[in-house]
């Protein structure tokens, strides 16, 4: 069987759906994407940190951490997962701490790490890495769909019931998207 898993993260967490060749959801649920008591956005949050050796160290302990828990998450979904679905980040996305820790980059550079760590994680297991835009997911993946997309993208709520939100649709949407990929 072929599966497509697609990811709707937060600081800390993210929605994973995964869905087969005919878009049906063969699971979801939320994951941890952190360890318990570290840092969920060190970049961020952790303005505290003294000296760049301090936060170059807490980045790399929650960079392990995002591979961690990414792997065991990753080890518990269904066989047979051949693309993972992220959300789009910046090709040019500064890759110096001291540059990411400067505003405009620090508000989104601990997001970026989080997809990039999933994205490596991903990688290594074989899985096709997508990027998605999380704003016209939906509109894209529903225009692919047709008179399928209300069923597709909604009618997993009624089907398995709650939670459906917003980012189980986006991320069901993101796999859409990349099956469309892996067709062309």
């Amino acid at each position: 069987m072929t599966l497509r898993l697609g990811i709707a993260d937060h600081l800390g967490w993210a929605v994973a759906v995964t869905a087969d060749a005919e878009h049906a959801v063969v699971d979801r649920r939320r994951i941890a994407l952190v360890d318990e008591g570290l840092s969920e956005a060190p970049i961020h949050y952790d303005r505290g940190v003294s000296s760049d050796a301090e936060i170059a160290a807490l980045i790399d302990r929650v960079r392990a951490s995002i591979a961690r828990c990414a792997a065991a998450a990753f080890d518990d979904l269904p066989s047979g997962i051949v693309s993972i679905s992220l959300r789009v980040w910046p090709a040019d996305f500064p890759t110096d701490l001291a540059v990411a820790r400067q505003v405009p980059w620090e508000a989104r550079a601990d997001a970026v790490r989080y997809r990039q760590v999933l994205a490596e994680v991903a990688g290594a297991r074989g899985w096709a890495v997508h990027r998605y835009d999380a704003k016209t997911a939906e509109a894209q993946a529903s225009a692919r769909l047709g008179a399928r997309a209300a069923d597709v993208l909604t009618g997993p709520r009624a089907r398995l019931g709650p939670p459906w939100t917003q980012d189980h649709r986006v991320a069901l949407a993101a796999t859409v998207l990349a099956a469309t990929v892996l067709a062309d």
